[in-house]
């Protein structure tokens, strides 16, 4: 019986050597961040003397430290990193870290831009469908009635949200949502002050929502995340409990990939309303707290 042919028969293009190095840098975790060359040759399955060429080459480059034999990696290798988060949009950027929020609750989330008087759907990981509506990447919803709506209305400079809350035509559930312009404004009050929103069934019975802003490296509020649940599995009370720690989390580890990935730090498009005041979507947001609020007991 003959042996099963290599990848480089198989494919004269592969270039063996490179895959190598890729191995001995993969290695290194934070379970592992200093290795001795006999531990990069046993994990990598390379002999002693191909390991030693390959750490002793990414010494020579930058990419990696040594320090009496143990080798670790070094900042310079985050640049092997940065070249393709630079290219991602924002979607790209957010999704990796919605699986992970997703896989880790057990509740959809979501990330969406405001749009005029609308949210627009921007990237979504769906769980167990707790809606009577399909959600899907371009759905919008009004953003007065959703969580994620009112973290970016209350973004928004005063001039801008004054012209908004006159044009704006407030309804939903009798008995729950808010719909009335002072009733709003003082809820955008709150969410500015403590950095998040809580939405309870007011864009639809039984939907219970949490979102939180995502700024990007200059500080601009550019988009929401959510996390959203079924009245019947989780009490307000256990929504901040359970669900605000995690989510605020996977939005500080979007922001820290936003803030190297130049085509995901604006919005596609400002929000209606025009004129001169339209130019703040996208700057600083001052109303809300610098960094991220303390996470209730």
């Amino acid at each position: 019986m003959t042996d099963e042919p290599t990848v480089e028969e198989q494919d004269g293009d592969f270039v063996q050597s490179l895959e190598r190095g890729l191995s001995v840098i993969r290695v290194f975790d934070a379970d592992h961040a200093n290795l001795s060359l006999s531990e990069v040759a046993a994990a990598t399955g390379l002999s002693r003397a191909a390991a030693r060429r390959f750490l002793h080459t990414l010494v020579h480059l930058g990419y990696m430290h040594n320090n009496d034999g143990r080798f670790s990696l070094r900042p310079k290798i985050l640049e092997l990193g940065y070249a393709y988060l630079s290219s991602l949009t924002l979607p790209e950027v957010a999704m990796p870290h919605l699986e992970d929020l997703v896989e880790e609750v057990r509740e959809s989330s979501s990330v969406s831009e405001l749009d005029g008087e609308d949210v627009v759907y921007i990237a979504r990981v769906p769980t167990k469908r707790i809606m009577t509506m399909t959600i899907s990447v371009g759905t919008r919803f009004p953003a007065y009635a959703t969580s994620m709506g009112r973290v970016l209305l209350a973004a928004q400079p005063e001039d801008w949200l004054e012209r908004y809350l006159t044009a704006v035509s407030l309804h939903g559930l009798p008995g729950r949502t808010i719909t009335s312009p002072g009733g709003l404004r003082q809820e955008l009050r709150k969410i500015r002050g403590r950095g998040w929103a809580l939405v309870d069934q007011e864009l639809e019975e039984g939907l219970r929502s949490l979102a939180a802003p995502i700024r990007n490296g200059d500080g601009r509020v550019v988009a929401a995340i959510n996390v959203s649940t079924h009245a019947g599995r989780h009490s307000l009370e256990s929504i901040v409990r359970d669900l605000l720690h995690p989510l605020l989390a996977t939005a500080e580890r979007i922001e820290r990939d936003l803030a190297v990935a130049p085509g995901g730090t604006t919005p596609r498009d400002p929000p209606a309303y025009g004129g001169a005041d339209s130019q703040a979507w996208g700057a600083p947001s001052p109303p809300y707290p610098p960094g991220r609020p303390p996470i209730p007991p």
